[in-house]
């Protein structure tokens, strides 16, 4: 299991690779919150999401005779080219599994970024895992997970050591932090970096509607499934259920779940780029839409919404844009 000295850990093979992200704040957004806002932007992390922690994490902690082999994952993007990117900074090979339905843009940048990309057929019933445990097997690749690894969780947890210490310098000590969740990675890496370094920050899972595999898992105690492997403009967020790691760290140290629908997702990110000029996708922004859109729900005079991804579609971007009128 991922523990606080492996996230440090992280953090110091990470300290001249991994980019710090700003907290960023605007009076337009807190007037909507109905209290202060503050974004974590991971958008602006290399890569254009806080995958690129995780990635480096995992490839920086292998031997280097394993790491020499290649590497190998499965993502809809953002993990993709967070692994991609990583493997290429280190010198070695990557085979990325993607699936048809994935941005155009994501799979363009997996390429560009020097990897084999493999397309799969998600909506049809193709096992993404099982031509991975396939690849690895016949390459000698070591299989990076999106969220169920230790050490992806560790570097995904650098993100709340920075949250801790930043909200500390603004005098925010105790406040839900909202994460964009889909198998759970930085959802809980981040609540164990929180639960050593700033006991008074809550994380709480945010998903799309139909996709609330976490929510529902933490409200019954149980692991529970997505009906349906696609069907939201949150792509970069939908998983058939949390992970086997990720889920008890949720259970023990996450506040409720919260839910919102692709038309706040929509909002959201044209708020983050008229107010805070951040370029956000769908399933980046669903825990700004949460802030924004589910205040009822928030305790606190403060509020703290990862923004966990902008890598986003001219097209779904544009259809953000026209919200502003």
């Amino acid at each position: 299991m991922t523990s606080i000295a492996m996230i440090e850990a992280a953090a110091g093979r990470a300290a001249d690779r991994v980019r710090r992200t700003p907290l960023l704040s605007s009076p337009f957004l807190d007037d909507i919150a109905g209290r202060r806002l503050f974004v974590k932007a991971e958008a602006l992390q290399h890569t254009g999401s806080f995958k690129f922690r995780g990635a480096w994490s995992a490839i920086s902690a292998l031997s280097p005779e394993i790491r020499a082999r290649g590497v190998i994952a499965f993502s809809s993007g953002n993990h993709a080219q967070g692994v991609a990117h990583a493997a290429a900074l280190h010198g070695i090979s990557s085979v990325i599994i993607m699936p048809e339905d994935a941005p155009r843009m994501k799979i363009d940048n997996t390429a560009a970024l020097g990897a084999e990309v493999v397309l799969y057929d998600r909506a049809g019933g193709e096992d993404r895992d099982a031509i991975g445990a396939r690849l690895s097997a016949e390459r000698g690749l070591t299989l990076i997970k999106p969220f169920d690894n230790a050490e992806v969780i560790a570097g995904q947890g650098t993100t709340g050591l920075e949250i801790a210490e930043q909200a500390t310098a603004k005098g925010v000590t105790q406040a839900d932090v909202l994460v964009c969740c889909g198998g759970g990675g930085l959802t809980s890496g981040i609540a164990l970096a929180l639960e050593a370094r700033a006991p008074g920050l809550r994380p709480r899972p945010c998903e799309p509607e139909g996709f609330d595999d976490v929510t529902r898992s933490l409200a019954a105690g149980a692991r529970a499934t997505n009906p349906s492997p696609t069907g939201s403009i949150c792509d970069a967020i939908l998983t058939p259920s949390p992970g086997e790691l990720t889920l008890p760290v949720m259970q023990r140290l996450c506040g409720p779940g919260l839910v919102v629908s692709d038309d706040e997702a929509l909002e959201a990110m044209a708020l983050a780029w008229s107010r805070l000029k951040l370029v956000l996708e769908p399933g980046g922004a669903v825990a700004l839409a949460a802030a924004l859109f589910r205040h009822e729900t928030i305790t606190g005079d403060a509020v703290i919404a990862v923004a966990s991804g902008g890598n986003v579609d001219a097209s779904v971007f544009a259809r953000a844009l026209a919200r502003l009128g």
